[in-house]
């Protein structure tokens, strides 16, 4: 099972998002990788391996960044590659985004962009979606009315967090199907699979429901239902420690695995 995490605040980026992903290994994977906004650009990191071979060429390349999103994969579709490791971007690099589940008709999808002339450079359903995002945020300029029109066109089960090239203040984030819960902080927000992948930072969180949207700023969020429809949603407490954190209540990870 994937793990996904998104970072945005004060801190450097690349050392929370690393730390989060650290806290995410016991979901498995065969990749890591992570997107960093970086003066007005985005930039992506990845590799085949453990979370410490990433981390070892961040500590080489020393990237700062205030915002990033990364990625745990466990291939479905396509092989081990540096390639198919998330984060995908679209060609112009406009967008990066990662993502946990599987697009059902993402076979179908692709084909229209590349008649339209998408290029791909993986195997995987979720570059589908990074270009499909980029083709509808061309169309409306509108983050959230975008993410409405890809809930409408794909099938399957995800949980997807972006960053945006020239909107460097903001992380978007939501889920269809599989789990995602934000993390609030002083001055900074996360989102992530699980709630160990922040809980060092904050023990405030927000579980996102089925087929909401979230905006992550510094200061704070946003959300709206799959209608459209801002919501003011609680803000709770995680009373547990990492280690049951890890296991969500559950007495073995597999027993959690199982539930999800």
């Amino acid at each position: 099972m994937c793990g996904i995490v998104g970072y945005i605040g004060m801190k450097n980026a690349s050392d929370v998002i690393l730390d989060s992903l650290k806290r995410l290994e016991y979901r498995g994977y065969d990749s890591a990788g992570m997107a960093l906004g970086i003066n007005g650009q985005i930039e992506i990191y990845k590799e085949v391996g453990k979370v410490a071979d990433l981390g070892e060429m961040l500590e080489k390349r020393k990237p700062r960044a205030t915002r990033g999103i990364g990625h745990t994969r466990w291939a479905t579709h396509g092989g081990v590659t540096v390639a198919n490791a998330h984060p995908h971007s679209d060609g112009s690099r406009r967008f990066a985004l990662v993502h946990n589940g599987i697009i059902e008709n993402y076979l179908e999808i692709k084909e229209e962009l590349e008649q339209d002339g998408a290029k791909f450079a993986s195997e995987t359903d979720t570059e589908v979606i990074v270009h499909l995002l980029a083709k509808c945020f061309s169309k409306n300029g509108n983050m959230v009315e975008t993410i409405k029109s890809l809930q409408e066109k794909m099938r399957g089960s995800f949980a997807i967090a972006i960053i945006q090239q020239d909107c460097a203040d903001r992380i978007y984030c939501f889920r269809k199907g599989s789990p995602l819960v934000l993390g609030v902080g002083q001055n900074e927000m996360f989102c992530a699979s699980d709630i160990p992948a922040f809980l060092p930072y904050t023990r405030k969180a927000v579980y996102l429901d089925e087929g909401e949207v979230a905006e992550l700023t510094p200061g704070g969020f946003r959300v709206w239902d799959e209608e459209g429809k801002l919501l003011e949603k609680p803000v709770d407490i995680v009373e547990w420690n990492v280690a049951m954190a890890e296991k969500g209540g559950f007495a073995h990870y597999m027993h959690k695995e199982i539930h999800e």
